[in-house]
This record gives C-alpha cells, structure tokens and sequence, in this order.
C-alpha cells in the first residue's frame, strides 16, 4: 500500500485557490492514501468566529465534490481538515472521502490555544473506519499531546492514524514516534508551512510532516519550509502484531483496572 503526506502552505481565505491547489498535488501523485493538513481550505488564524464561519463549509457540501470525484477515480481515500459548518456551531474537523463515495468525519476533541474562542469542542469520540480491509482513524493536531486519543483509535481497532496538523510547537514529531511504539500502529503527521500573523498573532508551522512504522521508525519526515508530497509503500498488517515479546501483547497486557488515582 502506497502512503503519502501532503505539506504546502495554505493561502489564508483562499478556499478555492487551496482546494485547486490540493487537487493539482494529489493528481500528480499515484498513492492509495493522502493525509493533508488541518484547516487546508481556510487557513488557521481567524479574527473571528464569524470570520471563521464565512470560510466553513459542510461536509456534505458540494465544496468537496472534486475531491471525492478525484478519491474515486483514482482509488485512493483522501484526508483532509477544514473548517466545519454544523448546525449547533463550528468544528475543527478531518474528512475522510473514499474511493467507494464515503464521506466521514471527525471532529477536534483537544482544542489548542484560541482555538477554543472559535470552534465547539469535538463531540463525537474518535472512530474507525474500514476502506478495502484496511482501518484508518483519524486525529487532528494538539489531539497528539493526549495518549488517550491514538490509544483509544488503536483499541478500536486502527492500521493507521491520519493526523491532520498544523503544528508551531516544536514536540509533536518526535511525540508521534511514541504514539506509534506504544499502540503498534502506523502514524501519518500532515503539517503545514509558512506562517499567518494576523489576530495579534504571528505564528510560523513547523512542517516536518511525517510517516512513522508500528516500530518507530520514521519513513519519511519533509522538510521545515519545503512544499512536499511524501509517499512511501507500507504493509498495514503490520500494525496488528501488538508483541514486544513472546509473553508481553501491548494492548492485551494492560491494567486498566490499576491505572487509577486512589
């Protein structure tokens, strides 16, 4: 199966500039799936809530037509986080279009920063989703800080975590290295480049978007400041050997019971 992280510098506002812009860089590569970055339509720093809202779409809005269209004759399931418009409010969301016309999303459990000030915290627990035999979850960005949500995705049953960002702290790289030791799963890190001072903020994306195997190693990392497509071939079966050793399976050695402040 062949991989691929998406890392490119959203123009903040420019929905269908950053919407053409994916479609070109997806259609040139051949690979079964593509993680792009969190809030890839909208860009990141918004003034507002309403401002935010302006720049939202639905997903199961004609706005994501051409990707799913382009999932779909290429065979391949594409990932991507925007700004989501639901009835109660906004979202930080991922979406999850598949060759078979599927569209699933999920929404930002932890909240960073001012993020809290324009979106709904996620209301749905992370969940996942079986496309032709292999089972993808889906994380987005400060999620990486809370072990819970790569372990709950892994118990539930994960090959690979999907990890939408756009990462300015400098941790989450070399974090997702332990996500994927301690759940035995493949991790997908999408981030973002470029930087957005607007707000009264001035923040510079890190990149260093990432593949990393059940055992840690890293398969690919992009650069800090470079527009790259990164597609390696991985066997997701890999992920559901769970064995340190002949007597030690990670998941079924846990101690839930002990794991409990008295």
């Amino acid at each position: 199966m062949k991989v691929g992280v998406i890392q490119f510098a959203p123009e903040f506002g420019d929905v269908t500039g950053n919407m053409t812009r994916i479609l070109a860089l997806i259609e040139r590569e051949d690979a079964d799936l593509f993680v792009l970055p969190e809030l890839a339509l909208s860009g990141y720093v918004f003034e507002s809530r309403a401002e935010a809202l302006a720049l939202a779409q639905r997903a199961d809005g004609p706005e994501f037509d051409a990707p799913a269209l382009l999932a779909r004759e290429k065979g391949a399931t594409i990932v991507l986080g925007f700004a989501e418009r639901a009835s109660e409010g906004l979202y930080n969301s991922s979406l999850m279009l598949t060759p078979d016309g599927r569209r699933e999303v999920y929404r930002k459990i932890q909240l960073f920063y001012r993020e809290k000030e324009i979106f709904l915290p996620g209301n749905m627990p992370p969940s996942v989703h079986d496309v032709a035999g292999v089972r993808l979850g889906m994380m987005i960005c400060f999620d990486w800080i809370y072990p819970e949500v790569a372990r709950s995705l892994a118990l539930a049953g994960a090959d690979i975590l999907c990890h939408c960002s756009n990462l300015v702290l400098p941790y989450c790289p070399d974090a997702m290295v332990t996500r994927s030791i301690e759940n035995r799963v493949f991790s997908m890190t999408a981030n973002r480049i470029g930087s957005e001072k607007r707000a009264g903020e001035d923040l510079t994306f890190i990149g260093m978007s990432e593949i990393v195997s059940p055992r840690g190693e890293i398969l690919a990392r992009a650069g800090t400041d470079t527009e790259e497509v990164v597609v390696v071939d991985i066997a997701p079966e890999a992920a559901r050997d769970k064995a340190v050793t002949p007597n030690n399976d990670i998941l079924n050695d846990r101690r839930p019971d002990m794991y409990r402040l008295s």
